[in-house]
């Protein structure tokens, strides 16, 4: 398929229009123009790359919440039995970001040109994933394409909901640290020096922590351009190694196990796998095909890989649920439902709720994780309070103490 960028007169109206088309060559654009009561005046191959200024270096800027609302209106206006190419283009012309609205336009082109919905989205998989594809498909191919995007965009609002309160439950204490940090390199490079000046002016001796803090404070002004290449190199190459197999395998497998938020992102990724699975099984996709997309929705290697690894159990002829069971990485109602679901025939309305039931536990447990973290970083707090007031503040005290008594024992002797 290729862009072509277009001039038409509308035959009804009369009004000139421009726009943009996808077809394999000129003659099939000028076609698909008529089809649409539309007279081709000038058509021309778009452009092989914008400008590099139109770009966005970080990919695409799209956000979940466009799509969810993109997708719901679709999904609302085919059920109203508009047609397809049609319900593109009004849902379309109601998004107001002008990256997604082309994106949309060059999809809809692709609709006209004769290319499945389905398909047309797959063109854009950083927006689109495999998980939207793939029940976009079922749902065209089981003429249920209406209940197929309105299951789309009530799993992505319900996966937006779990994010964003997982989010809120970090936020806190992150910005707690921030502010300690900067708290005591304030305190360390500015008032520490201050003090061990006003110490040196009086050849009084330093207390043994300040004498301490004031060496750390003296190389770390001295050569801070160190500490600030050892915490680049250290962010890189976290990043870095992240970025390997074996580096997210670790991190997922930490984030199973790490004190406070273990369980929560156990509750997160049961949650995430449920919906998904369910929203696949229930669209008409084969039980195989939906466990392994359903594996990389999880967005976590270590329960990938189960999950992937049950998957070939089920393709010899086993059960999902014998094949999660025991897995200390999978919530034990997972597979206790999914077994109810195998034997009454009703796997997608179980999964259904369990994920309603996680979803649910997953809102109490920030909650809780928000009430404990609290005190602990209060306590925290405290603890970094106190040792800045012995290394700091008693010093001062303990200044001011001996002049007054030195200043007493002058007057007494006159």
């Amino acid at each position: 398929m290729i862009d072509y960028v277009y001039t038409a007169k509308d035959k009804q109206t009369g009004e000139q229009k421009k726009g943009k088309i996808s077809a394999d060559n000129k003659s099939a654009a000028a076609a698909v123009l008529m089809e649409k009561s539309l007279y081709p005046i000038k058509i021309e191959e778009a452009a092989q790359a914008e400008p590099i200024w139109h770009k966005n270096i970080f990919g695409t800027t799209v956000k979940p919440r466009d799509r969810v609302i993109f997708t719901r209106q679709l999904a609302t206006m085919v059920k109203a039995g508009l047609p397809i190419t049609q319900a593109l283009n009004t849902a379309t012309s109601q998004i107001p970001k002008q990256e997604f609205k082309n994106m949309l336009q060059k999809i809809t082109a692709s609709v006209e040109g004769g290319n499945s919905l389905a398909k047309s989205f797959a063109m854009y998989p950083k927006v689109f994933n495999d998980i939207y594809v793939n029940l976009v498909d079922a749902g065209e191919q089981s003429g249920n394409l209406d209940d197929s995007l309105k299951r789309l965009a009530d799993q992505q609002e319900k996966e937006q909901k779990i994010i964003s309160k997982v989010r809120g439950a970090l936020w806190y204490p992150m910005i707690v640290m921030v502010v300690i940090i900067g708290v005591l390199i304030f305190m360390i490079t500015t008032v520490l020096p201050q003090v061990a000046n006003l110490y040196k002016e009086l050849n009084q001796k330093l207390p043994a922590l300040t004498s301490s803090l004031l060496s750390f404070s003296n190389f770390a002004i001295q050569y801070w351009y160190v500490f600030a290449l050892l915490i680049a190199a250290m962010v890189f190459g976290l990043r870095a190694y992240i970025h390997t197999s074996k580096g997210r395998y670790y991190l997922d497998k930490f984030k199973l196990s790490a004190p406070l938020v273990g369980t929560l992102f156990k509750k997160v990724y049961a949650a995430r796998f449920t919906r998904t699975l369910s929203s696949l099984v229930n669209s008409g996709v084969p039980l195989l095909r939906s466990l392994k997309i359903a594996s990389e929705a999880v967005d976590n290697k270590v329960i990938e890989k189960i999950i992937n690894n049950a998957a070939e159990e089920v393709k010899s002829g086993g059960a999902l649920s014998s094949a999660l069971s025991g897995k200390p990485e999978i919530l034990s109602l997972v597979p206790q439902m999914i077994q109810v679901g195998e034997e009454s025939g009703s796997l997608g309305s179980m999964l259904e709720k369990v994920s309603s039931f996680y979803e649910d536990d997953v809102d109490q447990a920030v909650k809780n994780i928000s009430a404990t973290i609290e005190p602990v970083m209060i306590v925290f707090l405290g603890v970094v309070v106190i040792i800045i007031v012995v290394a700091v503040l008693f010093p001062i005290y303990g200044l001011v103490t001996n002049i007054g008594s030195g200043s007493g024992g002058g007057s007494g002797g006159i």
